[in-house]
């Protein structure tokens, strides 16, 4: 079964099966496509499979040019049913992994496609977990159901790997094709299978000796973000107490050509992965009785960011003798970074909240996110941008996008508190953050 699935994908012959068609599972589906495989794209969000189908891309990694070309080349299709799964010879698992209330690792979304998959298990077939999880999810979770399913021997007549995905929406620089690419295998026979594959599409495949360790390198990768950002956030906060700009510390720490990496403070982590992944590596720790102390104090620094701005908005409105209650405030951007429309995780939406608590009266302008549904309301970005920034007795950037002149905003906005240093950072460049 080996050899004829090796076969398979180097001939192209192999049909590819992408479960998940959001920020990671499009951008694949398409770049499998491109490889010359024949791609089914599944998703239970209707929206998306009939976007896919029509050459419709709703993410902005994916111009919807890229997409067209190969549903016209007939190389991708996309669909709602499970049953297509019996047709395929690999299957990438790209569903989300978030947290629960209880900020618990919420997989609920892997076990129903494990689940599916199981039923639809065939000789010859591969399969590829790149969701974010905890140590052990594959050989622990997906693996024993697999086998109560099904009677395949493991790395014989059925391969089972882990290769976490590395998406940075937004960026151009980093894409599909040439992010390196970790692979774990259940056995060697499936680290074999799975490494074939994705170097049909990918420039380097970086192997491990187990799906754990795969597993474990992804939440190193974002725990070292998270942790390190923790730190720039803390300084900021140690700064603000010494009457020192942050950013000036930072800018000029990181000329040093050795021993550092610049990393910035913010109104908070969002996105999918920083705020997350640590959650998951922490969360597995504690069933070991073991506590990951960075991780819970970047964690207990990051989400405090965005209770600390709205205190420098309340304390610049005080400033101006204008109380937070009643004030208008317009927050520039929404997304969790710069140039994307992600509102996953976003400190943004923290920062709306916590003003609205207070009685503020908050209006949102975002080029990237027109509307938006927060806290069961539905909201819109403000039609006149110039009339919003002129009226608002406070403005907050929340999102550096690229697009706005932040000169001109300092210029026009009553009272101005920047969470990005946008301002200071387009003064830097010597140009108007265009």
């Amino acid at each position: 079964m080996k050899e004829q699935l090796l076969q398979r994908i180097a001939t192209r012959d192999a049909r590819v099966g992408i479960i998940g068609l959001g920020y990671v599972g499009l951008p694949l589906a398409v770049s499998f496509a491109e490889a010359g495989f024949r791609v089914c794209g599944i998703d239970t969000n209707e929206e998306k499979v009939v976007s896919v189908r029509g050459g419709r891309s709703y993410i902005e990694d994916v111009h919807s040019d890229r997409l067209a070309a190969q549903v016209r080349a007939g190389r991708l299709d996309a669909t709602s049913d499970y049953r297509s799964l019996g047709a395929c010879d690999a299957v990438s698992i790209c569903v989300p992994t978030p947290l629960t209330k209880t900020r618990a690792p919420d997989i609920s979304y892997i076990l129903e496609v494990t689940d599916a998959i199981a039923q639809h298990l065939h000789p010859g077939m591969l399969v590829v977990l790149e969701s974010t999880t905890y140590p052990g999810t594959t050989s622990e979770v997906i693996l024993p159901r697999f086998s109560s399913e099904v009677a395949l021997r493991m790395g014989e007549e059925v391969f089972l790997c882990y290769s976490p995905e590395r998406v940075d929406p937004g960026r151009s620089d980093y894409t599909t094709r040439n992010t390196p690419k970790v692979m774990g295998g259940t056995t060697p026979a499936c680290l074999e299978v799975g490494v074939a594959l994705y170097e049909a599409l990918i420039e380097t495949v970086v192997t491990v000796s187990s799906t754990e360790a795969a597993e474990m390198t992804k939440l190193l990768e974002n725990t070292f973000r998270a942790v390190n950002i923790g730190l720039a956030n803390e300084v900021l906060l140690i700064c603000d107490r010494l009457g020192i700009n942050a950013w000036e510390v930072i800018d000029a720490a990181s000329t040093k050509p050795f021993g550092f990496m610049k990393f910035v403070p913010g109104p908070g982590l969002g996105g999918h992965c920083i705020p997350v992944d640590p959650q998951y590596l922490s969360w597995k720790l504690r069933t070991l009785g073991y506590t990951a102390r960075f991780i819970e104090l970047a964690t207990e620094v990051n989400t405090s960011m965005p209770a600390y701005w709205v205190r420098k908005i309340q304390d610049a409105l005080n400033a101006s003798s204008l109380p937070v209650r009643g004030s208008n405030v317009l927050v520039i951007g929404v997304a969790y970074k710069g140039n994307v429309s992600d509102l996953r995780e976003s400190p943004a939406l923290d920062i709306i909240t916590l003003l609205e608590e207070k009685g503020a009266v908050v209006a949102y302008h975002d080029t990237h996110v027109p509307t938006l549904v927060h806290m069961g309301r539905v909201r819109s970005s403000v039609d006149d941008f110039e009339a919003a920034l002129s009226e608002a007795d406070c403005v907050v950037i929340a999102t550096d996008h690229t697009g706005y002149d932040w000169r001109e905003v300092e210029r026009c906005a009553r009272v101005l508190v920047d969470t990005r240093a946008a301002v200071r950072r387009s003064d830097s460049a010597g140009s108007p953050g265009k």
